[in-house]
């Protein structure tokens, strides 16, 4: 089953669904959930919801402030920092419902989220087991590798063109998720493939998703880094999912992050013959991921069982 619901993060209303179970009386263990770079609620998340759903979680899914049915003035604009602060407000909402046992609340996030979700692991005490999936780990990182020497210039020169407009005019500068020709146009994230792969969301599941971010949020983006936090996650349940060959938030880099967790309660997963963005467009390795996830909550957080007891293999 899936309802609306909204909730105040910092007085903006945020807009999402409910999952809960079909069968079984509540409170549910819950998952807290939400997107990465310019997503909407609608994109890949509610394959992974109704699997969790499945296997006796509800799951709390939300546009973040600025983006698909939520409110925010500033549109399209991504602040990592607001954005992590709505997942906080997420679990601070599902602790007042009925159908959520605020005691087993766990938390997943894909690519930017996916470093969220670390983040999260790492300051949120009331977060029980997490997952990481294909996350980003230091956006400076990215945008260097991503773009090459030459356009990371062009990058930076554009940036600071939009901060000088910002500050003489108060006009956003706005800069394409994804560009198919990426010598004639600056791309937030510069792979042509991400273009198809979105705009086929965009042509059929998620009319309200915008290709477009704030070039601010790419200047953000170059500050973000996850590292300070990982040796933080000392006793919180972390598995880090990666795609084997991700050129785009670098596996390698997703490696030496879960290396870095201290917790033994962790677990990574590789998923072969794949990259990131293979993982929204192959239902099979979408599929192999939402199980890792499930197994992992199953195993964690114990739905179907007492706290602490094992569950079966998850319902697909």
């Amino acid at each position: 089953m899936r309802r609306d619901i909204e909730f105040s993060s910092n007085a903006t209303i945020v807009r999402g669904w409910l999952y809960t179970p079909d069968d079984g009386e509540g409170p549910f263990p819950t998952v807290i959930m939400a997107g990465g770079w310019c997503y909407v609620k609608e994109i890949v998340q509610p394959h992974y919801a109704e699997m969790f759903a499945e296997n006796g979680f509800a799951a709390v899914l939300f546009d973040y402030r600025n983006f698909g049915d939520s409110d925010g003035d500033r549109r399209q604009h991504i602040d990592p920092a607001m954005q992590i602060e709505d997942y906080r407000n997420a679990i601070s909402f599902a602790e007042t419902l009925s159908e959520v046992d605020a005691g087993r609340i766990g938390v997943w996030g894909l690519s930017y989220s996916g470093g969220h979700a670390l983040v999260l692991a790492a300051v949120d005490s009331r977060i029980k087991c997490a997952v990481s999936q294909i996350p980003v780990i230091d956006g400076y990182v990215n945008m260097r590798l991503n773009n090459g020497t030459v356009n990371f210039r062009r990058l930076e020169r554009a940036i600071l063109e939009a901060r000088r407009r910002r500050f003489t005019e108060g006009a956003e500068t706005y800069v394409p998720h994804f560009t198919v020709d990426t010598s004639a146009e600056i791309s937030a994230w510069p792979f042509p493939e991400g273009h198809s792969v979105f705009l086929e969301f965009q042509q059929t599941v998620a009319p309200n998703y915008d290709f477009n971010a704030t070039l601010e949020s790419v200047d953000l983006l170059m500050s973000y880094n996850v590292k300070p936090f990982l040796p933080r996650i000392v006793n919180t349940p972390t598995l880090v999912i990666v795609a084997e060959n991700d050129d785009i938030t670098l596996w390698d880099e997703e490696i030496a992050a879960y290396n870095a967790i201290p917790t033994a309660k962790k677990k990574l997963v590789v998923i072969d013959k794949s990259d990131h963005l293979a993982l929204y467009s192959k239902q099979n390795l979408l599929m192999q991921c939402a199980t890792a996830a499930t197994e992992w909550f199953l195993e964690r957080l114990a739905p179907l069982g007492k706290p602490g007891e094992a569950s079966t293999s998850p319902r697909v």
